[in-house]
């Protein structure tokens, strides 16, 4: 089997010859060699005489994701929050208001709020944040979806077919999750968010699952977690750090926000994991990490640096130090540790 023959996401990022990038980051750089591989993939289609049935969810696929992405190219370099919860919670229940609270607070720290643009725990969020900071992602179903009146007639609203497509673009575009109680829809895309970042699929975001006071929709869960799955050796018992539950609207704000106190984000160059920071480590802090996390290397050490030639295409992050190490891509949970710990949060 050669290269044309391997499916895209199987051709390695340094088999590609990557274009110099613009001086916008936000402007298109020539990315022929992308198109000349979706080119290619469709001749294939052809070529296996591909079933129309196929063909038609392929290109509804590829038509919902370039529009979503049309739409939200604007936001690109804004934080989002995304907001899952029950369509079914009233205005006048306690989870109701904390979402509208939540999405109030989170607009005047400058975020956009993205929900599932329909009624109850969706429409409360994007009620707090206001039209102008509102992201919506509707589904087309037979029954109890239509876009909530915030969000309605916005541009920024885009309606999609397929659920697989609209969860891509809640977790690629946001830089934090907020879930609040729901039903089945809501276990789905917290445990699909969860599932990402403990397998590595999702880049490191944070993950609060939000009860209102007195409510124990989250804590049960999080009790049948420890006990079967984590007692049980299902996974790591690191793994119960990807994720905060909590009570407290405020405790959400804080664990949200403190995530990016120093921490900033994070990409792959090569076999190498590069952390962009918000200001240098101390030496100390360094000597720390060096000594308390060894065993999430491969080999090597953790070395502050400055961009790698590589991301010379992010101009608007080229002044942000670099702590770069070859991460083993298996120990997530602790990875979420090491981002807590370099974001002053005590082991």
């Amino acid at each position: 089997m050669n290269q044309d023959d391997l499916p895209l996401e199987a051709i390695g990022e340094d088999e590609i010859q990557r274009p110099q990038p613009a001086d916008d980051p936000l402007k298109p750089v020539d990315s022929q060699d992308m198109y000349r591989v979706m080119r290619s993939t469709i001749g294939k289609l052809e070529k296996d005489q591909t079933a129309r049935g196929d063909l038609k969810l392929l290109s509804r696929t590829l038509r919902e994701l370039r529009y979503a992405f049309k739409v939200f190219r604007p936001f690109r370099r804004r934080r989002k929050l995304t907001i899952f919860g029950s369509a079914r919670t009233s205005p006048d229940h306690p989870e109701y208001q904390a979402a509208v609270e939540l999405g109030q607070r989170m607009a005047k720290h400058g975020w956009m709020v993205i929900t599932g643009a329909g009624g109850g725990i969706m429409e409360a969020g994007h009620r707090g944040a206001g039209r102008e900071a509102s992201l919506g992602l509707n589904i087309m179903l037979p029954f109890e979806q239509s876009a909530n009146e915030y969000i309605e007639g916005d541009p920024k609203l885009v309606t999609m077919k397929y659920f697989f497509t609209r969860k891509l673009m809640f977790v690629k575009e946001c830089s934090a999750v907020i879930c609040l109680p729901g039903g089945f829809g809501t276990l789905d895309e917290a445990m699909e968010t969860l599932t990402l970042m403990q397998t590595g699929k999702q880049t490191m975001t944070p993950l609060v699952l939000l009860d209102h006071p007195g409510g124990s929709y989250w804590k049960d869960l999080g009790e049948f977690i420890e006990k079967q799955l984590r007692d049980g050796g299902m996974i790591s018992p690191e793994d119960v750090r990807l994720y905060k539950i909590t009570n407290s609207v405020d405790e959400a704000i804080e664990e949200t926000l403190n995530f990016y106190r120093v921490y900033h984000s994070m990409r792959y160059v090569k076999n190498r994991l590069v952390f962009r920071l918000k200001a240098p480590l101390a030496e100390s802090k360094l000597a720390y990490i060096q000594e308390h996390y060894a065993d999430i290397l491969v080999d090597g050490t953790f070395e502050q640096t400055s961009p790698q030639p590589e991301e010379i295409g992010e101009a608007d992050l080229s002044e942000l130090p670099r702590l770069v190490f070859h991460f083993n891509r298996r120990a997530l949970g602790r990875l979420r540790m090491l981002i807590d710990c370099i974001n002053g949060r005590p082991d």
